[in-house]
C-alpha cells in the first residue's frame, strides 16, 4: 500500500450550537430581571401585551429592542469603573455572553453561525473554544481601556469573540497557505468581508474598540490554534513499509514555527 498524504479530520460541530443556545437563553433570563412593566410602567415599554413580562424598554432608552442599562449592569455588563476601581474582572468575560437587544443578539448570532461552525468542523472544539473565549476577553479588555473615564457606559456583546474568529480565519490563510488553491480569491473575499464588518464598528452607538480588540487577538491565537501540516506532509500512520524516510516533508514549514512563537509572545506580552 502506497504513501497517503495527511488527512486531516473532520469535527462534529456542538460546542458553535452550544454557545448560540447560551447566548439566547441568556437574553431572556436578561428580559426576564428586567421586567419593563415593574420597573418603567406598562403604558410605557414595547410589546407589553404579547410579551408581557419580558417586553421591551421604550426605544428613547434602548433602540435595540431590549433591556435597560441598568439590568445589563446588573448581569455583568462591562463598566469600567466596576472592573478599574472595584476589580471585578469577571465583567471582563460574563460581558460577552450578553446582548444589548433582540437586533444585535440576532447580528451577532448570524455571524456567529456562519463563522464558527466552519471553523469547529474543521479544527475541533478544543481549538476553537479556547480561542473564542481569549478572542472575547481581548475585545472586552480593550474596550475597557478604551472607555471613557466619568462616563457611565455598558459594553455588551459577543461581538469581540466574533471578531476574534474573523481574525483568527485569517491568520489561517496566512500561516496555512500552501495548502489552500485559488490563494488570492480567498484572501480578498476575506478582506472584503472583515473590512465591511470593522466599517460596521463606526457606526455610533457601537463599541468598535472591542471589535479591534477581538479582531487582533484572534489574528494572533490563530497563528497558534490553527496550525496545519504542510501540503505534502505524511502520517506516519500512512507511511507503508519501504518508504523512503528521506523523501518525508516535517509536519509544519520553518516560517509556520515562526509564526507561532512570535503571535504567542506578542499576545502574552500585549
Amino acid at each position: 500500500m502506497g504513501s497517503q498524504p495527511y488527512a486531516p479530520e473532520t469535527w462534529c460541530t456542538w460546542l458553535v450550537p452550544l454557545i448560540f443556545l447560551v447566548c439566547i437563553f441568556m437574553f431572556g433570563y436578561t428580559m426576564y430581571v428586567n421586567d419593563c412593566p415593574e420597573t418603567t410602567g406598562p403604558e410605557n415599554c414595547i410589546l407589553y401585551h404579547p410579551l408581557g413580562r419580558f417586553s421591551f424598554q421604550p426605544l428613547t432608552e434602548n433602540h435595540l429592542f431590549g433591556p435597560s442599562i441598568h439590568t445589563l449592569k446588573l448581569m455583568g455588563g462591562l463598566d469600567r469603573k466596576l472592573v478599574v476601581d472595584d476589580g471585578d474582572s469577571l465583567r471582563l468575560f460574563s460581558c460577552i455572553w450578553l446582548h444589548a437587544g433582540v437586533v444585535h443578539l440576532l447580528v451577532n448570532m448570524l455571524s456567529l453561525l456562519l463563522t464558527g461552525i466552519r471553523l469547529e468542523g474543521e479544527f475541533g472544539f478544543l481549538r476553537i473554544g479556547p480561542l473564542y473565549v481569549l478572542s472575547g476577553f481581548g475585545g472586552s479588555l480593550l474596550s475597557c481601556l478604551c472607555q471613557e473615564t466619568g462616563k457611565e457606559t455598558i459594553s455588551v456583546g459577543a461581538s469581540g469573540a466574533l471578531f476574534g474568529l474573523l481574525g483568527a480565519m485569517l491568520s489561517d490563510l496566512i500561516t496555512n497557505w500552501t495548502i489552500y488553491t485559488r490563494k488570492c480569491v480567498a484572501f480578498a473575499l476575506l478582506g472584503i468581508v472583515i473590512a465591511l464588518n470593522l466599517a460596521a464598528g463606526f457606526i455610533p452607538g457601537v463599541d468598535n474598540s472591542a471589535h479591534m480588540g477581538g479582531f487582533i487577538s484572534g489574528f494572533l491565537l490563530g497563528f497558534i490554534f490553527l496550525l496545519r501540516p504542510q501540503y505534502g506532509y505524511v502520517s506516519s500512520k500512512y507511511i507503508a513499509a519501504g518508504y523512503d524516510i528521506k523523501q518525508r516533508k516535517p509536519k509544519y514549514k520553518f516560517y509556520q514555527k515562526l509564526l507561532w512563537v512570535a503571535a504567542l509572545v506578542t499576545f502574552v506580552i500585549g
